[in-house]
């Protein structure tokens, strides 16, 4: 593969320079040509004719057969408007093919300019050539996305495309060949000879240098790419030009964004705009949620009236407020919110949480700008508007208008839904889910998703994040971050509307193919984020995955007491991308000295229902012991010869006593039998085994979890 790359940047700045002086929107194929040439994109032997005569006089000198495509920057689907003939043989068939091109041109629109037509080499197709599209398309979300995908002219039908943040570095582009459901038709498939997959992943690497090098190149097709054992060549070379695509988005330094968002989830003083006495009220709730939370900084109620709120002084305006304050939490209507931020901003507080509805998610998107405006003016970062507040628990902090929350622990959460982050709660009070912290995040009229991870990144409180979220605001800024993040914390997503609501409208295939979720689903993995597939995935992995230790390797063994549930566990494995462990002789000869005749060792190891407490502690301690064992999932099956609380203590007992010896191997359970089996489930969870009632797909769907992560995001070293 390529390593040291040169290209002819001047000739194609040229080129761009002159299309966007004429105001065009896209290239011509002989322009496209030379971009590609420049960049060194193998594509055909070709020439522009302007005459019969010259098309013919060109196919000869390029020989045949040959293809030739109108050159009109009025027609950009070519097919469509009757301007490509294929299989052209002769002189003859190459004059009558430029006769009948400019008449179906100027049938299609007659007021086409028509530069003239592209004479190109035909290559040869079928056999052990496949048709492959390369492209990039310029994402409102994620900014220049490239793709590769199966199919060429097909590709749209097929939709078997993968796609990568740009810039790529080699071993990424070389990976996307391979990141394509039907990647093994490029291997060779039924006597077919395997596709040059570096000459692959090197064309996909130029053309991510290309848009990277020059963003105004909105839209770029590759379409078709034919690969095959001696190189891939891109047949049709499409580019879209647009001047707006090469805007730098305005961002926030990392320092910046750290310091505020310090000092809005550690904050020594908290103001409540709309402080109340008067039950009911949210002032008055965001006043008791701080006072019986136990926040320990100042608390300033600010009432127009003054007097007092909850026993603390009141003040008019927190322009009185005698000293620093660093949070100011509104709980006013929407239309006094401008007025009041105005006067945080001369005060110098750092973060504004606001509460209130009535902004753009109610068509009010120019009330919203006039917040952001007098925000950005005053350096003022703005939490919402439209949420439910904001929760830290390692500063005792409950700056919100929901009921307070006191389990602390590692993980933090954050949702751009009121419904959802009040189903966050309840789900972390009902599981003893300790958390971090708890945020709403609503409309993103500024602090967004990237500004909290990176203030978790830095917050040794916190082990895992997980998010819900509708929609990113600058999905570049939010991959980057987690990328680094997801390092050394697994980043959980909640990435509602997952079903495609339709190709949005495009001038190419890639731009097409791009409005569809997969290109979420692929960026949120290249950087390492585990997607939780619903609201329950979500919040399952947060309580179960900082639980578990990271994976050594890939090798899992099923350890079940029910043949039916070892079944189910097996699919569940399949399901979530685990590997069941081929077990070798010794190891099943190991197994069989602990269960009876009629069990089964091999993978599942099903003991049978019957068996007493001393085979579920010998079989489990076995799979801890073998290192050749990476990961346990147990099935139990409730008897009266080891009730489940039984088995539940005797697990926590051996997983202990192999973490005091070094040993420590992430372990699920699955536990099916009457109610009895919920106390063991959650007493297993309360000594470290991640464990479920009445399901064999929830504990292998959370140690899936865990593996996506330590593959994507480095510890396995599989990424």
């Amino acid at each position: 593969m390529t390593t040291a790359m040169t290209y002819d940047k001047a000739a194609v700045r040229a080129i761009l320079d002159q299309a966007l002086a004429d105001g065009r929107t896209s290239l011509s194929a002989p322009e496209a040509k030379q971009v590609a040439d420049a960049y060194g994109i193998p594509t055909p032997g070709e020439g522009l004719a302007t005459t019969a005569e010259g098309a013919a006089g060109l196919a000869t000198e390029i020989g045949f057969p040959v293809v030739l495509k109108i050159v009109s920057p009025d027609i950009l689907h070519k097919t469509e408007a009757g301007g490509v003939v294929v299989g052209v043989d002769s002189a003859d068939a190459a004059k009558a093919a430029y006769n009948r091109i400019v008449d179906n041109a100027k049938a299609y629109k007659s007021d086409a300019e028509i530069v003239g037509i592209q004479v190109q080499k035909m290559l040869v197709t079928g056999g052990d050539v496949q048709e492959v599209i390369v492209g990039s398309v310029t994402d409102p979300t994620f900014g220049k996305v490239v793709a590769f995908g199966l199919g060429g002219v097909l590709v749209e039908v097929l939709k078997d495309v993968t796609f990568r943040l740009a810039p790529l570095t080699a071993d990424e582009a070389r990976a996307m060949v391979d990141g394509i459901s039907a990647h093994e038709m490029l291997e060779g498939v039924r006597g077919a000879k395997p596709v040059d997959k570096d000459a692959v992943g090197d064309l996909i690497k130029r053309l991510s240098d290309l848009v990277t090098d020059f963003p105004q190149f909105a839209e770029v097709d590759l379409n078709p790419v034919l690969a095959g054992p001696d190189g891939a060549t891109a047949v049709d070379f499409r580019i879209i030009v647009d001047a707006e695509a090469g805007k730098p988005v305005e961002r926030y330094s990392q320092e910046e964004i750290l310091t505020a968002m310090t000092r809005i989830m550690k904050p020594r003083a908290v103001a409540v705009i709309g402080a109340s006495n008067e039950d009911g009220k949210i002032g008055n709730s965001v006043m008791k949620n701080l006072v019986n939370g136990g926040y320990a900084g100042d608390i300033y109620p600010i009432n127009p009236k003054g007097g007092e709120v909850l026993g603390l002084k009141a003040f008019p305006s927190i322009t009185d407020v005698p000293g620093d304050v660093d949070v100011a939490v509104f709980a006013v209507p929407a239309k006094f919110v401008a007025g009041a931020l105005e006067q945080c901003g001369q005060k110098g507080v750092a973060g504004a949480i606001l509460i209130p509805s009535g902004f753009a998610e109610t068509g009010e998107q120019a009330l919203q700008d006039e917040v952001v405006a007098i925000a950005r003016k005053h350096n003022v970062r703005i939490l919402g508007p439209n949420i439910y507040g904001y929760y830290y628990l390692p500063e005792s902090l409950c700056a919100t208008f929901c009921t307070p929350y006191d389990v602390r622990g590692s993980v933090a959460l954050s949702s751009q839904s009121g419904g959802i982050g009040m189903a966050i709660l309840g789900f972390s009070r009902s599981s003893r889910m300790g958390v971090s912290a708890i945020v709403g995040v609503g409309n993103k009229a500024d602090i967004d998703e990237d500004d909290l991870l990176t203030f978790f990144e830095h917050d040794d409180n916190t082990n895992l994040i997980a998010m819900h979220l509708e929609d990113l605001k600058d999905g570049r800024a939010f991959a980057e971050t987690a990328a680094r993040v997801s390092k050394q914390k697994p980043v959980v997503v909640l990435k509602a509307g997952r079903t495609s609501m339709g190709a949005r409208a495009a001038s190419s295939h890639t731009g097409a193919l791009a409005g569809d979720d997969k290109v979420y689903d692929d960026i949120l993995r290249q950087s390492g984020v585990v997607r939780a597939p619903g609201l329950n995935e979500m919040l399952q992995y947060a309580r179960g995955i900082p639980l578990l230790p990271t994976p050594k390797g890939e090798n899992v063994v099923i350890i079940t007491g029910a043949g039916g549930s070892g079944v189910l566990l097996s699919d569940a494995c399949v399901d979530n991308g685990l590997t069941l462990m081929d077990i070798p002789d010794d190891l099943d000869a190991a197994f069989r000295k602990f269960i009876p005749p009629f069990g089964a060792a091999g993978n599942p190891v099903d003991i049978t229902g019957g068996e007493p407490p001393s085979t579920y502690r010998n079989t489990v301690a076995l799979g801890l012991s073998d290192e050749r064992i990476h990961a346990l999932i147990l099935g139990y099956w409730h008897t009266i010869v080891t009730p489940p609380m039984v088995f539940a203590k005797l697990v926590a007992e051996v997983v202990e006593e192999f973490r005091a010896k070094g040993i420590d191997k992430p372990v699920v359970a699955s536990l099916s039998g009457d109610v009895e089996v919920e106390e063991a489930s959650q007493y297993l969870f309360d000594h470290g085994v991640v464990a479920y009632p009445y399901t064999t797909e929830t504990p292998v769907q959370v140690l899936g979890a865990k593996y996506r992560w330590a593959r994507n995001a480095g510890p396995l070293g599989l990424s």
